[in-house]
């Protein structure tokens, strides 16, 4: 496989409501705000050709602009960090655009360099994500995605429930889901552009949009678990960590 060269933007869609923990994308994380960790983390990463947070508030905008980092307000409208992704791509120059989730400040910069080279030595590759071990305590753990794969490595199915059923625990090595998506810019157009199907809507996994329509999704394996905020908890584990990083 040949190397080409491409323009790839990273992506961190942020918005300021959340049901569990108010306004997390701005808790204070060691002077800094939550989201101004995310984007920094994905350029210090260097995968991309340019990293931007694409927000609809304000506060968020100006809390990253104080930083330093690049900022676009989107529409309030959109459903889901995958059409705000949209967005920029139709307001932004490139050829692959990564959604990186804004409230995971533990970015893997390795995994990220590993899925934005995937899209620069396979031309023909239009969705990518990252997938890590999943852990037993996660097994029966519906917020914890599962996922399987092809013999090339694309996923087959996402599920909430744990997949393939064991009925057999010899060789079997569940994996986990980790959020992060890359898409070529025509194949993130095509996405938000299909209706929504049964599978993602039953499982609540917009992910299984791609697979229904047959876009293939390869998956990248993450270096580390992904560690998103979704409760004070996890606020409180990930101040520890970033301490001690």
């Amino acid at each position: 496989m040949a190397f080409k060269a491409i323009r790839v933007i990273g992506v961190v869609p942020a918005r300021l409501g959340s049901t569990r923990l108010p306004e997390k994308i701005l808790a204070d994380i060691h002077g800094e705000p939550l989201v101004v960790h995310t984007v920094s983390g994905a350029q210090k990463s260097g995968a991309f050709d340019q990293v931007l947070v694409a927000t609809d508030h304000e506060a968020i905008r100006d809390a990253v602009t104080r930083a330093g980092f690049e900022t676009l307000m989107t529409s309030a409208q959109h459903p889901s960090g995958t059409a705000r992704t949209a967005e920029v791509a139709r307001t932004i120059a490139g050829d692959v655009f990564v959604n990186i989730q804004g409230d995971e400040p533990l970015v893997d910069s390795e995994a990220l360099c590993r899925l934005a080279s995937a899209f620069r030595f396979e031309e023909s590759l239009e969705m990518a994500t990252l997938s890590f071990p999943l852990t037993a305590g996660d097994e029966e753990n519906p917020n914890a995605v599962k996922v399987v794969a092809d013999a090339r490595g694309d996923a087959l199915y996402f599920s909430r429930s744990l997949i393939p059923f064991p009925r057999s625990r010899q060789s079997f090595h569940p994996w986990k889901h980790i959020g992060v998506y890359g898409y070529r810019r025509d194949t993130l157009l095509k996405l938000v552009s299909l209706p929504p199907c049964d599978l993602e809507q039953v499982e609540s996994l917009e992910q299984l949009r791609a697979l229904y329509y047959g876009i293939r999704i390869r998956l990248i394996q993450a270096t580390k678990e992904a560690i998103g905020v979704d409760t004070q908890a996890d606020l409180e584990r990930v101040r520890v960590l970033l301490q001690r990083s």
